[in-house]
């Protein structure tokens, strides 16, 4: 079983930036794929980014690829996972959760899943974020 924890949502202006963390219970650095969803008010949940289990290959959602304003990491020594903002949009306000899931280190396999929240059995209460114009 795994807890997952976020925080660092809050009120932000467009153009800021922003932190958000997710502490994990236990140890994920060579077993997991982590990774951040989120849902705006009306909408469906979306993917936005993940990260895989042993050498941290990164993967974006089609609909924030691209943005160099945006970056998702982890330090396996604290347990956590980071999504930064570097310029906040209006769009990106939503409600963000970090989700988890056991995970070989095979690439081939580990994208084509990577961000399906259906594979993911792990989820925290979520940080909200909102950004104002």
């Amino acid at each position: 079983q795994v807890q997952l924890t976020e925080s660092g949502g809050g009120s932000a202006q467009a153009g800021g930036s922003l932190r958000l963390a997710c502490l994990t219970s236990v140890n994920t650095y060579n077993t997991y794929s982590l990774a951040w969803f989120r849902q705006a008010p009306g909408k469906e949940r979306e993917a936005v980014a993940a990260i895989s289990p042993g050498f941290g290959e990164r993967i974006y959602a089609d609909s924030v690829k691209g943005r160099v304003d945006m970056s998702i990491s982890r330090d396996g020594e604290k347990r956590q996972l980071n999504l930064q903002f570097f310029n906040l949009k209006p769009e990106d306000s939503a409600m963000y959760y970090c989700a988890a899931r056991t995970a070989g280190t095979s690439w081939s396999s580990w994208s084509k899943e990577a961000l399906d929240q259906t594979k993911y059995m792990y989820w925290g209460q979520g940080t909200q974020v909102t950004v104002s114009s």
